[in-house]
């Protein structure tokens, strides 16, 4: 091949081991791409002076969060003249979630495996990048893609969190590395998936990994040096090595009194994973705590308590980060209903009164409206249907379940709606003070779920001690299609005070990307099906649509240089529903993200994109009913969560089912128990699987391979 670097696989470069372990297999069967330039299609040229610069210099526009602009420049009644300005292709695929930020006229974002990119705004102008060099096996413990949802940019300074657990601190101007912390344990499956946030001289920063057995926190460093300063756990830990959260010890074991059994030896969860605020006016900082780990209360806790701070709003001190006070959106959680959706501060009049208030809508699908200043609860309504609870208590908040749900009690599948992919996942929704309305991204998507008899926890891999059954088959392209028929997504406008729907937009798939609201009565949001998309923020009417021929996740961002106002927003479908549940409208999208910018009368064109055809590629001979099953049992459990659920894969990660690979065994097994593309996010399960079991994946696979072929010889799904 001449060159150590012959393509890019997962986003990341392949070595020369990995590229001679692949010799002869095309890259268009391996779901490969060629390296992506990070040009512009529209821009070119120094940077000017500009008169007006009206920045988004943080995730979310302010410290409120709101993703709201009040600029107008771009409105109602012009919208249908918005065109490309410029546009940069990133040389990573998968999800690409970053709310970009713009500071001084530079705007920047950062990409899948944590990449980072500095932009003229006007012109598109790349200024420098950063790569962090995240080993691509770390991309194993990252349960849902390898993303990152921004950076903080703050004093000359950028921050940003690397998946594999560093927060590192680069010259804003140039991208130099100024220096770096390892904020997580790395003999544990720690990632950071979410954005920095810098507060009052320290750099805030979560992680995740509930799923494979972590115990979560959130720590403050120091802006200047990257020296620790306080860190506060969301979950008590062994109470035989003492305390461990300093600042908020008496709180701390008033928590642990609310967890049974020995949940310290699977971590507990409550992975800060998301959702860091900081209150301005009152001086706290907000966390957002997610999951159990594992998800099953049964297990994790012997079905009993409510397990502080797990699914809650915890208000920290930022100087000390001493617990303030905590609301518990879901107690006992065991549906993976996490609170660390993004939380949005207001000043709202309820009952004549105007009260400081923190807005949520998290997983569990009921819309939050709590009191900042004292954590107390106001109101709760549920914004999508929920069959779980009945409703939220008038005086505290607590859900009213109904006794089913608890499904660890009982060895009978429960089928929640909403379910662990949640009634609203992460990504932003918008606060309007304009129309005061909330727009949630929210979706209807049921989810089963039935005690594991036979859990054993096995650390570093997923430990959720529920085997997960769905209501429906996936077994042809019928079945999919009646799963997408009971799935769907939607804009929904909610009235916080009034705590109902002010209106609706549906969409036929779940999803969506996140919202930005603005002064010209807009609404943007980006689909998966490859649409960029504006709508009244009065009504919902669709007013202008671009297709960006890859799926939008992030959520927008606004900003103005000179006379003009733009539109920015990063592009590139991924995340937790697209690897998981195979139900994307087009699964054969333009693999690596882009940032798009738009401007009134924008003339800048996309390349045009034609999707590979790349067919199914069953192994020649049916293979033994046995082995497949095998495989089946084998695949579930260990692929699942990347390749699709029953090999439906939406193509964010290669389709395994018209790889190339699966009908040689040598290749297959080089691959998945050699580590052939370990580097580049396949890692080996030398040690997880045996070359038996990977055999008899591949022959569950080479099946589905051949199903998928005979349906589309037939005229089915392609």
């Amino acid at each position: 091949m001449g060159s150590p670097v012959a393509t890019r696989y997962f986003g990341k470069t392949i070595t020369k081991r990995a590229a001679m372990a692949l010799a002869g297999i095309s890259a268009a069967a391996l779901g490969l791409s060629a390296c992506s330039s990070s040009g512009s299609g529209g821009g070119g040229g120094d940077a000017q002076p500009s008169v007006t610069l009206e920045d988004w210099k943080t995730i979310g526009g302010s410290s409120k969060e709101q993703f709201y602009s009040s600029l107008s420049g771009i409105n109602d009644s012009n919208v249908k003249s918005l065109g490309l300005a410029w546009y940069a292709d990133f040389d990573t695929s998968r999800g690409q979630e970053a709310n970009v930020v713009v500071v001084d006229g530079v705007l920047y974002t950062s990409t899948a495996w944590s990449k980072v990119y500095a932009y003229d705004a006007k012109t598109g102008k790349q200024l420098w990048m950063f790569d962090p060099e995240v080993a691509g096996r770390k991309g194993y413990d990252a349960c849902c893609d390898v993303v990152n949802r921004g950076v903080a940019v703050s004093g000359g300074k950028l921050y940003v969190g690397a998946l594999d657990g560093r927060l590192i601190a680069l010259d804003a101007k140039s991208g130099a590395k100024l220096w770096e912390v390892q904020t997580t344990d790395t003999s544990k499956p720690y990632t950071i998936t979410g954005a920095p946030r810098v507060v009052k001289g320290k750099v805030l920063i979560g992680n995740g990994g509930a799923e494979y057995g972590v115990r979560g926190y959130v720590t403050a460093y120091d802006a200047a040096t990257g020296k620790q300063v306080w860190r506060f756990y969301t979950v008590p830990g062994d109470p035989a090595k003492g305390k461990d959260n300093a600042a908020s010890d008496p709180q701390m074991e008033t928590a642990a009194k609310s967890w049974f059994g020995k949940w310290y030896q699977y971590g507990g969860g409550g992975t800060v994973w998301d959702a860091i605020v900081y209150d301005e006016e009152l001086n706290q900082v907000l966390i957002g705590v997610g999951n159990g780990s594992p998800w099953n209360q049964r297990v994790r806790s012997d079905g009993k308590g409510d397990n502080l701070f797990l699914s809650s709003v915890v208000a920290l001190d930022p100087d000390t980060g001493k617990y303030k006070w905590h609301f518990q959106e879901t107690p006992g959680e065991t549906w993976d209903f996490t609170a660390t959706q993004p939380i949005i501060l207001a000043d709202l009049k309820i009952d004549g009164a105007v009260r400081k208030v923190m807005m949520q809508a998290p997983k569990n699908g009921f819309f939050y409206v709590i009191d900042r200043q004292s954590g107390k609860f106001i109101s709760a309504k549920n914004f999508v249907p929920v069959n779980w609870a009945t409703g939220a208590d008038p005086k505290t908040g607590r859900p009213i379940e109904v006794p089913e749900a608890r499904w660890g009690s009982k060895d009978a599948n429960f089928v929640a709606r909403p379910g662990a992919y949640g009634a609203h996942s992460w990504q932003p929704m918008a606060y309007s003070p304009k129309t005061g309305l909330v727009y949630i991204p929210a979706q209807d998507v049921a989810f089963g779920y039935q005690n594991d008899a036979n859990f054993k926890y096995a650390p570093g891999m997923w430990n959720l001690a529920n085997v997960s059954p769905t209501n429906l088959a996936q077994d042809s392209s019928a079945d999919m299609d009646k799963l997408r028929q009971t799935t769907r997504g939607e804009i929904v406008a909610w009235d916080p005070v009034k705590q109902k729907a002010a209106w609706r937009v549906q969409h036929n798939f779940a999803g969506n990307g996140g919202i930005l609201a603005t002064g010209g009565n807009l609404l943007f949001q980006g689909s998966p099906d490859g649409s960029f998309n504006a709508y009244s923020a009065a009504d919902g009417k669709k007013l202008w649509s671009s297709d960006v021929q890859t799926g939008v996740v992030a959520a927008p961002s606004t900003f103005k240089v000179g006379n003009d106002q733009y539109v920015a927003v990063a592009a590139g479908f991924g995340g937790v529903f697209a690897l998981f549940s195979g139900l994307a409208p087009n699964p054969h999208q333009r693999p690596n993200g882009r940032l798009l910018v738009f401007k009134l009368n924008g003339t800048a064109k996309l390349p045009a994109y034609t999707p590979p055809a790349t067919p199914p590629n069953p192994p020649k001979d049916v293979a033994p009913a046995a082995r497949v099953q095998e495989g089946f049992g084998l695949y579930a459990g260990m692929c699942t969560a990347c390749h699709g659920g029953q090999a439906w894969s939406n193509g964010v990660i290669p389709d395994l089912r018209r790889s190339v690979a699966l009908t040689d065994p040598n290749t297959w097994q080089s691959i998945v128990y050699g580590g052939a593309l370990e580097p580049n996010g396949m890692i080996s399960f030398k040690g997880k699987l045996t070359p038996e079991q990977i055999e008899s994946i591949r022959l569950y696979v080479g099946e589905r391979a051949r199903k998928l072929k005979i349906e589309i010889e037939q005229g089915g799904r392609k």
